[in-house]
């Protein structure tokens, strides 16, 4: 990120929790033997957006319900969010 910009909102600081954040998923979401992740599977079934979407709307609706402000399902809906704009990118570049 630029330091010549004066982030008022800390956005730097919350992209490196994202970031932090998304590396660490990286271990979990294995099907198999360890070499398809669950969102590979999902894309190879041809549903990632519409899974993907609903599971971001699924942590902004359980955000202040479950673990009250819960910053972590934030960090979630983000992440499948980025799962989406993914997804569209790959999906722009095969047409």
């Amino acid at each position: 990120m630029s330091d010549k910009i004066n982030w008022k909102y800390n956005e730097p600081k919350i992209l490196l929790e994202i970031s932090k954040y998304l590396e660490g998923t990286y271990d979990q979401h294995y099907v198999g033997n360890k070499d398809i992740q669950t969102v590979d599977f999902w894309h190879s079934l041809g549903s990632l957006d519409t899974t993907a979407r609903d599971n971001a709307i699924k942590y902004l609706a359980r955000y202040g319900k479950k673990g009250g402000k819960n910053r972590k399902d934030l960090i979630k809906a983000i992440h499948y969010i980025i799962l989406m704009m993914w997804d569209l990118e790959r999906e722009s570049n095969t047409e």
